[in-house]
């Protein structure tokens, strides 16, 4: 790496650093392009919602961009979004942004392809005037004829204008509904197994939280802990938890009507992975992880066991499951413990670029059963309803070169590994 003994001129490397940048959003304006001109190409006509037949499947229009903009058929879509190699959700966001744009936005979409406007800026532009009806996005586009100065700040405050102007009823039910996005949310454990909060609180329900928080923080303070305010504020709100788990009443067991008395304090379910030699400690390269389903992440056995060790846990110990099992049945129903199979071995659903949970997918028979399929975890793929509907009704397939590895192939023949790895394009189209 050079560190300055050859002189450069900062000037020329600058101007190549523009060079580049002019060069990629000439790309991304081409992309915009044809990604306009497939859109002309794969509207849906008819209600919104309406099925039609396409190519002897029945497809379905989906609105990907505000009122007024074309459907585009939702198979057809799948395709776009996977040769883009953008996952299902944030792939559809992308291209209902172009179309938002080119549609709906004429202005802003000139800005673009004329190269006055960066697309990206443009994408944040669509994303605010979607919601709105097609009088307000006309009001916002024709303030915006030179997008390329506006602020931020200033832009939502022109969205707000167009909607106090042509919607003043949906102005006031949006003040009105405002109190409904309050919400309290744990993150993702981090590596260090700590997770941040996010919340939306009423004022006052605020304000009575940082009270209790402060008040506790400074007892831990007085009876000695040396920690410091944040962390004893982060404590504090542990403990107002525990107090709350202190109330737990005694509840029989609907299954087996037991009623198992329990101390009061942390429960942690865990489905630790764990090798051999992590577990006897014989290998001294290695060092011992498990992982966290609830979290979705590794943790260190380190911090298992401190989680372990606080007061008043109660532990549940589970039955190891072998993912290696090969316990077919004769029936279509999929029993639980194969269900359990399939999620703990894949995680995710497994159509290209997909990132649902498993748990929340449904569980596809890759042979059909009533062509001969067995209902075993060989022949069992996690996949989003969405993507077993394409697999179903559309002519998207794959198939299962090994375990836990899927090569799908779209309609027009492009084709995708997807594995633990993730998804990759297959070149060429016959490998």
């Amino acid at each position: 790496m050079d560190l300055g003994t050859h002189p450069r001129s900062t000037a020329a490397l600058l101007s190549r650093v523009g060079d580049r940048i002019r060069s990629r959003n000439t790309l991304v304006i081409e992309e915009w392009e044809d990604i306009t001109a497939w859109a002309s190409d794969h509207i849906v006509s008819g209600p919104q919602g309406a099925a039609t037949i396409t190519e002897g499947y029945l497809d379905t229009g989906v609105p990907i961009a505000g009122d007024g903009a074309p459907l585009v058929s939702e198979f057809a879509l799948m395709e776009l979004v996977a040769v883009l190699g953008r996952t299902p959700d944030g792939g559809k966001a992308y291209v209902g942004r172009v179309i938002e744009c080119a549609w709906r936005l004429p202005n802003v979409y000139e800005a673009v392809v004329a190269g006055r406007l960066a697309p990206w800026r443009a994408e944040r532009i669509a994303d605010l005037t979607r919601g709105l009806s097609g009088e307000a996005a006309g009001f916002v586009d024709r303030q915006l004829w030179n997008a390329s100065g506006i602020g931020w700040a200033q832009l939502e405050r022109l969205v707000a204008e167009a909607v106090l102007r042509y919607d003043p009823e949906r102005a006031e039910a949006d003040r009105q509904k405002a109190a409904d996005h309050r919400h309290f949310d744990i993150g993702d454990v981090d590596e260090h197994g700590l997770v941040h909060l996010d919340g939306l609180l009423d004022a006052a329900d605020g304000h009575d939280l940082d009270q209790a928080v402060g008040r506790r923080a400074e007892v831990l303070g007085r009876l000695g802990d040396d920690s410091s305010l944040d962390v004893r504020r982060s404590k504090a709100a542990a403990e107002l938890a525990r107090q709350d788990l202190a109330l737990d009443l005694l509840v029989p067991d609907p299954d087996t009507g037991e009623v198992v008395a329990t101390v009061p304090g942390r429960k942690v379910v865990l489905n630790v992975h764990v090798t051999d030699t992590s577990l006897t400690g014989d290998h001294p390269l290695v060092n011992p992880v498990g992982r966290w389903d609830e979290g979705r992440c590794p943790v260190s056995t380190a911090q298992i066991r401190e989680w372990l060790r606080a007061r008043h846990t109660t532990i549940i110990v589970r039955p190891v499951i072998d993912l290696a099992d090969h316990l077919p049945v004769t029936a279509y129903e999929i029993p639980d413990r194969h269900k359990t199979r399939v999620i703990l071995r894949d995680h995710i659903c497994r159509f290209p670029h997909c990132t649902r949970p498993a748990t929340r997918c449904d569980i596809d028979h890759h042979q059909p059963h009533d062509r001969g399929g067995p209902t075993c975890p060989c022949n069992l793929v996690p996949l989003c309803r969405r993507h077993h509907r394409a697999k179903t009704h559309s002519a998207w397939r794959y198939e299962t070169p090994m375990p836990a590895t899927y090569v799908w192939t779209s309609p027009s023949g492009f084709r995708f590994r997807v594995d633990h790895r993730g998804t990759h394009p297959v070149h060429p189209p016959d490998e």
